[in-house]
């Protein structure tokens, strides 16, 4: 919210004044009438803040904006209304800050009477009527459709049923116009939502499909389910953003709401200018155009970056509920959890764990709770997966929002120093990272016509956990020391990292692979390993196996595009026919 778009008190809402500033802590006096989450307009600006405790007749406002001038004795209105976001079809292609308020156009740094999303003039979009006039309608039933590059549709919002009484002509419309009456009520394009208050839906249902990211990593070792949850810890260098950046670019959501919550303004710079000039592949044209982007930097009001992350659970569940799939990504949660911290000490909160505040863990159990497939209240099937960034200092995974986080998510991508500072990317540690969707998941890959999957993933993770163990005894004794069975694991390791798990971001052939190009890259490793152990259980020297040049299976996920297999078949050929000639 902002100056200009706080809404007027609500009736009897009465006003009060400020009795103390501390940062972004107000406290005012309180009226008898103010509930916790009300918003509250602040001095002669009217800031917006919102009330997050209730003590007597004093109340603890955490502001939005930046107080200074705010004094004692400056007026204070309570709203009688909770925090709110307008949710319409043009915050696809827009880039916010953490109240969703626009900032294209908004100048270096954001004033406090900058406009709320939408409060500039509205584009018009096609409307298309679904229901005719005496027809009865319940909560989250279709109106109309609304032509978008995602297939949009207007519904009834939750909590309004009744006879539609009237309903707009197909055509361009403003999203602020009355596009049908429902039961007495006018319904628009745009509608206000509660950040705090998640969105209804009939029930939620079994995470049983996979969310494909086109990183090989995450989809053959830890893959995740669309209505899942997960977490990406790693310290500074590993590759966090990268990795999410690609995913927010390749998978196969329809919406990709990307919160970057007190990151680096230079980093959000890059994320919106990539992904305005890539073009989309399922709909033609420019990704953006499907994606929201909610941008609270570091140098950015703190407590904003508190409500972006709602924000961002609102924004992906008002998509969700038109039968959509969403990837939420906030890139960080480490510093949302920084921001309740500094908060929590201004209010003298008793602290915990590292001065975070006692209530961490349900805050954040609160957020990825929010993750799910679900059939919404009109019947149909989306899902909200959440994939949020951890950054804990200095790489320690055992600080408190890298262990409560790990409680409540169901898969993790653990990214690993060494891998990244080797320039191995993604930088996924396959021995600290897991997935707890993936049984499910093989059971839908069986389904779709992979019924081999699970044992490929199986496999590979085999090979490549006896691959560390050796690698410990092979700087110990050297890899001549060992047998020459074990030698060929030391070498099934080195090509399942560089053949098959590896990627290059920046190669228009790699940055993307198809669950086709990986199985197809994975098995053509498994058989060239498979055809080595033969040739040492048969007498061949494993000094000879290892001269053998593998470098067109090494280059097969450059040199084959990501939907191609048949570059990868000919390459794992063309090794097999160099290791019989060592027969």
């Amino acid at each position: 919210m902002s100056a200009t778009d706080v809404p007027a008190p609500a009736p009897g809402a009465g006003r009060s004044r400020i009795l103390r500033v501390c940062g972004p802590l107000v406290e005012v006096v309180c009226p008898p009438d103010v509930a916790m989450h009300d918003l509250v307009a602040l001095g002669t600006g009217r800031l917006p803040g919102e009330v997050v405790a209730i003590d007597g007749d004093t109340a603890t406002v955490q502001a939005y904006e930046y107080t200074g001038g705010l004094a004692p004795g400056h007026p204070a209105e309570p709203l009688g209304t909770p925090l709110s976001v307008r949710l319409s079809p043009e915050l696809l292609g827009g880039v916010f800050d953490g109240l969703l308020r626009p900032l294209a156009d908004s100048g270096d740094l954001l004033a406090s009477d900058a406009p709320a999303a939408g409060a500039s003039p509205r584009p018009s979009w096609p409307f298309t009527p679904r229901v005719t006039r005496g027809t009865g309608v319940a909560a989250g039933e279709v109106l109309g459709e609304i032509g978008a590059r995602v297939p949009l549709r207007l519904l009834v919002p939750p909590g309004l049923a009744g006879e539609v009484r009237w309903i707009a002509p197909a055509g361009e419309h403003p999203s602020d116009a009355v596009v049908a009456e429902v039961g007495g009520q006018e319904v628009r394009m745009a509608q206000p939502w509660p950040v705090r208050r998640p969105r209804p839906v009939a029930r939620r249902v079994p995470a049983d499909l996979p969310l494909n990211t086109g990183q090989r990593a995450v989809d053959l070792l830890f893959p995740v389910a669309r209505g899942s949850t997960v977490a990406v810890p790693g310290g500074f260098g590993t590759g966090k953003t990268m990795l999410l950046q690609q995913i927010a670019k390749w998978c196969d959501a329809d919406v990709i709401v990307y919160v970057g919550c007190g990151e680096r303004g230079n980093e959000m710079a890059d994320v919106i200018e990539e992904l305005g000039a890539l073009t989309d592949p399922r709909t033609g044209g420019r990704l953006a155009e499907r994606t929201v982007t909610i941008a609270n930097t570091s140098n950015m009001p703190m407590m904003a970056r508190e409500a972006s992350v709602h924000t961002g659970a609102t924004v992906a569940e008002y998509f969700r509920d038109m039968g959509l799939h969403v990837v939420l990504i906030a890139d960080s949660t480490s510093r949302w959890a920084e921001a309740l911290r500094e908060f929590a000490s201004r209010m003298g909160e008793l602290p915990a764990e590292e001065g975070y505040p006692a209530g961490l863990a349900s805050r954040l159990a609160a957020f990825y709770e929010r993750a799910a497939a679900v059939r919404t209240l009109g019947g149909a099937d989306g899902s909200v997966t959440v994939i949020g960034a951890v950054s804990p200092p200095g790489g320690d995974r055992t600080e408190p929002v890298t262990a409560h986080t790990e409680r409540f998510v169901r898969c993790l991508w653990s990214l690993d120093r060494d891998l990244a500072y080797a320039r191995h990317y993604p930088a996924v540690s396959w021995s600290e990272s897991f997935s707890r969707d993936a049984p499910a998941l093989a059971a839908a890959h069986a389904r779709g016509g992979d019924p081999e999957w699970a044992e490929r993933r199986g496999r590979v993770a085999r090979q490549l956990a006896q691959a560390d163990r050796l690698a410990d005894l092979v700087e110990l004794v050297g890899i001549t020391a060992l047998p020459p069975r074990e030698r060929v694991d030391v070498l099934a390791g080195r090509l399942l990292r560089e053949a098959a798990i590896q990627q290059n971001a920046l190669s228009p052939a790699d940055a993307y692979s198809t669950p086709e190009k990986t199985a197809a890259l994975v098995d053509a490793v498994l058989t060239v390993i498979d055809r080595c152990v033969e040739l040492v259980e048969a007498g061949t020297t494993a000094d000879a196996v290892e001269a053998v040049d593998f470098t067109p299976l090494l280059r097969a996920r450059e040199t084959a595009a990501p939907a191609e297999t048949a570059p990868v078949t000919a390459a794992r050929d063309l090794v097999l026919a160099r290791l019989k000639e060592t027969a």
